[in-house]
């Protein structure tokens, strides 16, 4: 467990962004073949659910695979070397043309990567790869600008401060500052690919819970402007790992009680929205027994 947001740093339905190390923008691991693996059998089952673009983007797209090309090997040079028209990382070797640049540029690491461009009517969704969503598809955000894509969140609504924070914040971010920020969900299904909307009826029947069948999903999600083209460049990193991980960690009941203090701050709205009116009950009852 890389991160804990659940610890009380990173609170649900906030902005919650915070500066960000440019030697951090990107963290690999050693699960980054597997992510790659299950990349490429996404894009060639369903290519068209996992990357969408629109015309104007192309120059966007270039700037986010050169940035990569250039930021990879010299910040883990153990790991990614250039080779001519291809880029070695670890065993696997990707050609650097031959595709679109955002598909390349997303098989190079374990994000998924999204381009915002300003419009007529705000920030918009111009072109994705998303690979691994969490509990949300493709189709649905594609072309929509930031406050369509947010409509169905609690509190960022078109016309409330959190929307027009975020509108502010896009315009004004500069190239040069790196931002970063927390999500987390919990799930029945440990799974990094999950289209399936997570969102439920505020009187979902409780359903039973335990530590094994539990799944903690971490979204790290960093922000950057690129300096050519000005668009906005998301990565999303997804991290999914057993609730019963948790119980293994020096500090798991400092984390457990976080936890459980968060689950019962969320209102019935918010709740529903993660999914969590079925499992709350059952998953408090999870974490108080991991606290002790």
């Amino acid at each position: 467990m890389k991160h804990t947001p659940y610890d009380g740093s990173s609170k649900p339905f906030t902005i919650g962004l915070t500066q960000l190390d440019p030697d951090r923008w990107i963290e690999p691991d050693d699960q980054l073949q597997h992510y790659l693996d299950q990349k490429a059998q996404l894009l060639a089952q369903s290519r068209d659910t996992v990357f969408v673009t629109e015309n104007g983007t192309q120059q966007a797209q270039s700037e986010v695979l050169q940035t990569l090309c250039e930021y990879l090997p010299a910040r883990y040079p153990g790991l990614y070397c250039q080779d001519g028209d291809a880029m070695m990382v670890g065993g696997r070797r990707v050609a650097l043309s031959g595709d679109d640049p955002l598909v390349i540029a997303g098989s190079l690491i374990q994000d998924d990567l999204a381009i915002m461009q300003r419009g007529d009517r705000g920030w918009r969704l111009g072109a994705a790869y998303i690979a691994f969503p969490s509990s949300w598809s493709l189709a649905e955000k594609f072309g929509r600008t930031m406050d369509e894509i947010h409509a169905p969140v609690p509190g960022f609504e078109h016309g409330t401060r959190n929307a027009e924070l975020i509108a502010r914040m896009f315009d004004n971010l500069p190239p040069g500052r790196f931002v970063e920020r927390f999500n987390w969900a919990v799930n029945v299904d440990g799974s990094l690919h999950l289209p399936k909307s997570k969102s439920e009826s505020h009187s979902a029947t409780a359903i039973g819970l335990t530590e094994e069948s539990a799944f903690i999903r971490i979204e790290r999600q960093t922000l950057r402007k690129l300096p050519q083209t000005g668009a906005i460049v998301f990565t999303i990193r997804i991290y999914s790992d057993p609730l019963a991980l948790l119980r293994q960690r020096d500090d798991a009941a400092t984390l457990a009680l976080s936890f459980v203090e968060q689950l019962r701050a969320l209102d019935l709205p918010q709740a529903a929205y993660k999914g969590l009116v079925s499992k709350r009950d059952a998953l408090i009852s999870a974490l108080l027994s991991i606290a002790g």
